[in-house]
């Protein structure tokens, strides 16, 4: 095509005509159908806050099992042989999931957390948007790269929905399919589904918290730098979450193989520890958690290590087999982390607590433009100098975990590092470039010189 071509206007405005339709119409759907999933999520999560520990136990013992039994059984029904992961049906299956398990997941969840397990609510609507998309590409009869396109639509559309942040909302499901890139040709659909699920599920009646944060305007340099500090520390704190979550996942697996446990009753032994845990700790950290983010957010006293708590119950809830969101579990453990030590930084309590909110997202899932996003849409455009440094600094902290193991590394986060291109995070080699090893090895045989120089 010649570089001035008048075909070129007319191709672009039939793209965005089109991509109207079809991000409007996905978008209507995923807000609907996450409405109904929110609505009967909110009837049953944060019964047990309050409850006697029998009854607490009973019923993290019972929601185990359940859930052991739903996810094994259930999942039989699929024979297409493609996996439920929305990254992974972008990344690897062309646009593509399987439709008869699509019940699966948000009714495994609303066990989870009707029982008391500790995750998120995000989860259960990605899914039904990735899989909502992923229908209507197939009755379509979509290309491949069209299905792609519609697929992050519904996981943008879906991630909205729950958070009442249709920007946000919609970068994240864009921007979390790989680590170091971001699909602009995602944009466009993923914003325009974004917004319409955020206001279908307005109209249907979902419930959207309002945060009102006092950010001081005369932001300094210093303050900033402060700011970056409390990256740092929410990095750290998300790469804790993150290993935690990973090794009692290889914990569980590796006690299942060595018993021969049957495997619906892993997710029960789960429950067990669970019992075990809301023994010694808090029910604060069962379900959802929000009214311990909530008590952050308003600048109340909140216990030092109680990120590490929370982290804890999440690790233990989904790394034995239990299903649930990843990023609420973020929210919380980030708010509490900030709300803990943003006095230290010269933050008030509530400052450091939606700092620490936004940077633990930035961090453990590795999408700083949407954390970003998010704190300016949850906290106000006050907020923006505040969160900016921080989420990209926590972004680069964490390194090259993830709490989605099937995210691909499309780049590496600093040229000191190599790694072989678009593979998941899960499986991908990182190790230090050439250039670094080379100068390591100078620094070590200079040492050893100034050693034998002094030696008798």
């Amino acid at each position: 095509m010649r570089r001035f071509s008048p075909a070129e206007p007319l191709v672009m405005l039939a793209t965005v005509a089109l991509w109207l339709v079809l991000a409007i119409g996905t978008g209507a759907i995923v807000g609907t159908a996450c409405s109904l999933f929110l609505g009967a999520l909110f009837r049953t999560e944060g019964r047990l806050y309050d409850a006697p520990w029998g009854l607490q136990a009973a019923l993290l013992v019972a929601g185990g099992l359940g859930n052991g039994l739903l996810l094994h059984y259930a999942m039989r029904l699929d024979r297409s042989g493609l996996r439920d992961e929305p990254i992974v049906a972008v990344n690897e299956q062309r646009g593509r999931m399987p439709l008869a398990t699509l019940w699966v997941k948000p009714l495994a969840a609303l066990i989870t957390l009707g029982c008391g397990g500790s995750a998120g609510k995000e989860g259960p609507c990605s899914q039904l948007g990735a899989g909502a998309a992923a229908g209507v590409g197939q009755v379509l009869r979509l290309n491949s790269e069209l299905r792609k396109r519609l697929v992050a639509c519904g996981v943008s559309a879906g991630f909205a929905s729950v958070f009442g942040t249709p920007i946000a909302g919609a970068i994240y499901g864009i921007e979390m399919l790989a680590i170091g890139r971001i699909r602009h040709d995602f944009l466009f659909p993923g914003i325009v589904a974004g917004v319409t699920s955020f206001v279908v599920s307005r109209f249907w009646g979902v419930p959207y918290p309002e945060y009102r944060i006092a950010f001081d305007a005369r932001f300094t340099e210093l303050l900033f730098l402060k700011t970056v500090l409390m990256g740092v520390l929410c990095g750290v704190a998300a790469s804790w979450f993150v290993e935690l979550l990973h090794l009692v996942r290889q914990g569980f697996d590796r006690l299942r193989a060595r018993l021969g446990i049957w495997p619906p009753l892993v997710p029960l032994a789960g429950g067990v520890v669970l019992a075990a845990l809301v023994a010694v700790l808090p029910a604060d950290y069962l379900g959802l958690s929000l009214p311990l983010m909530e008590r952050a957010l308003l600048g109340e006293s909140v216990p030092h290590l109680a990120f590490l708590w929370k982290a804890l119950f999440v690790a233990v809830t989904l790394g034995s087999g239990w299903y649930g969101g990843i990023v609420t579990p973020q929210f919380v453990i980030g708010a509490v982390a900030g709300g803990a030590f943003g006095p230290w930084l010269g933050l008030t309590a509530a400052q450091g607590a939606a700092v620490g909110m936004v940077a633990v997202v930035a961090s453990a899932s590795n999408t700083p433009i949407a954390a970003m996003l998010m704190g300016i849409e949850l906290f106000g455009g006050g907020s923006t100098l505040y969160v900016a440094g921080a989420c990209v600094a926590a972004y680069l902290m964490i390194g090259h975990r993830s709490v989605y193991p099937a995210q691909h590394l499309a780049y590496p986060k600093t040229a000191w590092f190599t790694a072989p291109a678009d593979q998941p995070v899960g499986h991908e080699k990182v190790q230090l470039s050439w250039g670094v090893l080379r100068w390591l090895g100078a620094v070590r045989r200079l040492l050893m010189r100034r050693g034998g120089r002094g030696g008798p």
